[in-house]
């Protein structure tokens, strides 16, 4: 029995299947953590849906923010760009049950792996917030999804303010500010400003921010966060901190972290990827 923690695939399925025969998966054994954006850029999102939908409850996903974008422009608040690869998901048949089980995947995920607790986002966890704290504030946003506002909630999610957590934000102000800090950061300032502009690598800030997870006294420090999301940072295994979208869609590799539930041990395990998208296109 493992676990398996899987950077962004976005839609890339042939290197899904390539990852999931060298990892030998069994969905009667194993769980797959999917970090989000599971569609998009890539071919054949129609088809990573419908893998993850046949694996039941041994594939758990987390929302990014091309998930999110296929559920706008289904819900008729966004339309789709000319980089979208989206399509064949909009024009399926079985389009609704796709849909309806995105809408259901979660904002952030909490496990205990051995002693030590681990977060999982799709970008990143504002500075001020506690591990409990980001599971509560992404239940809020979960909750508007899977209910009968969800198209009011997708007309108004766009959008890069307010830049800076505050406890005493309500509507939808907060709920954008959630939605980004899970799904968009990357950079932000030492009070926990926002700043979404940059795509660079961690060496990359601009100035007077830094990368998300490198802010002092950061609350989640503690434990282990893992993120995709920032194809430029790539593979980072730190205590507190694993990074594991290695950019599939743009020409990398897609990427599983394989966690030993028996023996506690973990192992990096990637399969090139034959999509080779213009770096910068994220």
């Amino acid at each position: 029995m493992a676990l398996y923690m899987i950077g962004d695939v976005q839609g890339c399925d042939a290197a899904l299947q390539d990852l999931l025969d060298t990892l030998d998966f069994s969905p009667s054994r194993d769980t797959l953590y999917m970090l989000g954006d599971i569609v998009n850029r890539g071919p054949d999102s129609a088809a990573v849906l419908r893998r993850l939908m046949a694996y039941g409850d041994a594939a758990r996903c987390l929302l990014g923010n091309h998930d999110l974008h296929l559920l706008a422009v289904a819900h008729g608040a966004r339309k789709l760009s000319r980089k979208d690869t989206l399509d064949a998901v909009l024009d399926a048949p079985d389009r609704h049950v796709m849909l309806h089980w995105l809408l259901n995947q979660k904002m952030s995920m909490l496990l205990t792996r051995g002693d030590m607790p681990l977060l999982m986002v799709h970008a990143g966890v504002l500075p001020a917030w506690t591990a409990p704290q980001t599971m509560e504030l992404a239940h809020e946003v979960e909750t508007v999804l899977q209910g009968k506002h969800a198209g009011e909630f997708f007309a108004t999610m766009y959008g890069d303010t307010p830049t800076q957590w505050d406890d005493r934000l309500t509507g939808m102000d907060r709920l954008r500010l959630i939605v980004n800090a899970l799904t968009r950061l990357r950079f932000c300032t030492v009070r926990g400003e926002m700043e979404f502009d940059s795509k660079e690598g961690a060496d990359g800030a601009p100035e007077g921010y830094t990368p998300w997870f490198d802010v002092p006294d950061r609350r989640t420090a503690p434990i282990s966060v893992a993120f995709g999301h920032w194809s430029t940072l790539g593979w980072l295994d730190r205590s507190d901190v694993l990074s594991l979208d290695t950019g599939c869609v743009w020409g990398g590799s897609l990427s599983a972290l394989r966690f030993n539930l028996q023996d506690q041990t973990q192992e990096l395990i990637q399969v090139p990827c034959a999509i080779s998208q213009q770096p910068g296109q994220q």
